[in-house]
């Protein structure tokens, strides 16, 4: 409950600044993209850059949990693989006990 009040709050901060921000950037600028060149207004070139950066970031940090994953299942097959050959390897008789 604290945690979902605590993200709505921040969405409402978020949004708030966007507001401010827009009101006062009102000039345009032009954004050349190599192969065209685009003018559209300050807030939204701000904005687009931040959506951009943030979906770069969780892909990257989706890859890096995918990778941890992958890993993660191997080691528990190794550690399967370890724990049925200690478990036979206790269950065989003992043939220096003479």
């Amino acid at each position: 409950m604290l945690k979902k009040a605590g993200l709505i709050l921040l969405l409402i901060i978020i949004f708030g600044v966007m507001v401010v921000f827009s009101y006062l950037n009102t000039g345009d600028v032009e954004v050349n993209l190599a192969f065209i060149s685009v003018t559209t207004s300050i807030s939204i070139a701000f904005t687009l850059t931040l959506v951009v950066g943030w979906l770069l970031g969780v892909i990257s940090m989706g890859l890096y949990a995918l990778r941890l994953v992958n890993e993660r299942r191997t080691l528990r097959r190794a550690l399967h693989v370890s724990e049925s050959e200690v478990s036979s390897l206790r269950s065989l008789p003992l043939s220096d006990a003479d």
